[in-house]
């Protein structure tokens, strides 16, 4: 029987210990999160694990809920500690769920306590890792700086001020990069009460009127722009599925003329408004060389008692299962017809579309870039043990694994670099099995080369960090 969670964690060849070595040492590059820049910036201490636990993590919240505890504990009113203690209770039973692991590589790996979490070790975790805080080096900066992290893209709306990243990088004591990624959804959900009011603050920030979608592609294109001068390097866009229904100029500001007068849309006229913002940002993103990533498949606020309760990113969030290949290929060979495709990271939420985008990233790739269209890891539900392996051997099986960009967060807590060590273990493990069975030659020199650019450097050239 091994010992939960030893040095060999998840290893289990001499090939994959080998291989981990290679990988163990390598920097961080944190190319997909959901970190404040603001936060970063401010660099408070926390007062509590809680704080550092709890706030704002909606896969804890859905794991409590699943075990029945009350929403008192886990959103509502309850102590910092209360809310530890519930999720303590919980723990022993999350077996086989990654964030068993999560946590406990985290107790590990930044408060140096081996224990395992429960309703009973919960008082004496408590006030061991609470007296670890208060010694210090909990900050955002020092836990990033501690996890060796060299460089953190944010997730940023279109109209942000990116106040917080110019003031992050004035200041030259801080030494990892934190740098804008263009996010608008808020512009191509077009459909949502929340557009008009978007739509105002992006008048504001770029002092313009925005009355028809001409002027939209104006303004967004001032604000790409304003972001590149910032060092953004990367997009992110996120769909139920990839729409593309192409329409003329005229029935597209038909359409933007409805929206900007609140009057209900068919989904036809969305997927028409999105097929042009999306052609519109790709081409632009490729002007600047940036990547796209488009993150395809959530079912999102189904619940909605409380979603009215709570808001969205609660944890009412699943699978969506719209069909995803003709929509995806469509959009994509029209960027590449016009020679206008970004690099592009695909990212799927239900594994059942796996090879749907393993096979689709052959069909785009160009000469002079290695792994152009990328193969996004394991999102969401899918980052843990069999949805990693699942989306690195089909990449395997279907492509080129070596040129694969590696693993993101995808996190809102700084506490959340481990799975970048959870990541690697795996990683090791799947290579270590294929020296092991045979299917690949012990060549350690090309083995931990390929270890280290999944793990870095493939995504330190992608994006084009120095």
């Amino acid at each position: 029987m091994r010992t939960f969670m030893d040095k060999d964690f998840l290893l289990y060849t001499e090939t994959a210990k080998r291989l981990y070595a290679a990988a163990e040492g390598m920097p961080i590059f944190d190319w997909h999160c959901h970190l404040s820049p603001k936060e970063i910036y401010e660099n408070r201490q926390p007062d509590n694990i809680a704080q550092l636990w709890l706030s704002g993590d909606h896969y804890k919240w859905r794991a409590m809920r699943s075990y029945g505890i009350e929403e008192k504990y886990i959103t509502g009113d309850a102590t910092d500690y209360e809310k530890f203690c519930a999720f303590a209770e919980v723990m022993p039973f999350l077996i086989g769920n990654p964030m068993y692991h999560w946590t406990h590589l985290e107790l590990q790996r930044y408060f140096g306590i081996d224990r395992t979490l429960s309703a009973a070790t919960a008082p004496e975790i408590w006030e061991a890792a609470n007296a670890r805080i208060a010694a210090g080096g909990f900050t955002p900066r020092a836990l990033i700086e501690r996890s060796g992290v060299v460089c953190v893209c944010t997730t940023d709306d279109p109209a942000d001020t990116l106040e917080y990243h110019e003031k992050i990088a004035a200041d030259a004591s801080f030494a990892c990069k934190v740098l804008p990624a263009f996010r608008p959804d808020a512009a191509l959900n077009v459909e949502l009460p929340g557009f008009l009011p978007w739509l105002h603050r992006l008048e504001s920030v770029t002092g313009s009127t925005i009355r028809s979608f001409d002027a939209l592609k104006t303004a967004l294109r001032t604000r790409i722009d304003f972001f590149d001068r910032h060092g953004c390097r990367a997009s992110d866009q996120a769909f139920a599925f990839v729409p593309y229904v192409p329409a003329d100029d005229a029935q597209i500001e038909a359409v933007f003329a409805k929206a900007a007068s609140a009057q209900p849309l068919t989904a036809q006229e969305c997927d028409m408004y999105r097929t042009a913002l999306l052609r519109f940002l790709a081409a632009e993103y490729d002007s600047k060389g940036w990547a796209m990533e488009l993150h395809i498949g959530p079912m999102r606020n189904n619940n909605t008692k409380m979603f009215r309760r709570i808001g969205p990113d609660a944890g009412f969030d699943s699978i969506g299962d719209a069909p995803v290949a003709t929509g995806l290929s469509r959009f994509l060979d029209s960027m590449a017809v016009e020679d206008k495709l970004p690099k592009t990271i695909l990212f799927t939420l239900n594994p059942r579309d796996n090879y749907v985008i393993g096979s689709m990233l052959g069909n785009f790739q160009q000469g002079g870039i290695s792994g152009k269209i990328q193969f996004g890891s394991g999102w969401w539900f899918n980052d843990h043990i069999d949805g990693m392996r699942e989306q690195m051997r089909t990449l395997s099986n279907l492509g080129c694994l070596g040129t694969f960009v590696g693993m993101v967060t995808d996190s809102r807590s700084f506490l959340s670099y481990p799975r970048h060590e959870y990541f690697r273990r795996i990683l090791c493990g799947l290579l270590g099995d294929f020296v092991e069975q045979g299917l690949y030659p012990a060549d350690y020199d090309t083995l931990e080369k390929i270890v280290r650019d999944i793990s870095f450097d493939n995504a330190r050239r992608y994006f084009g960090l120095q």
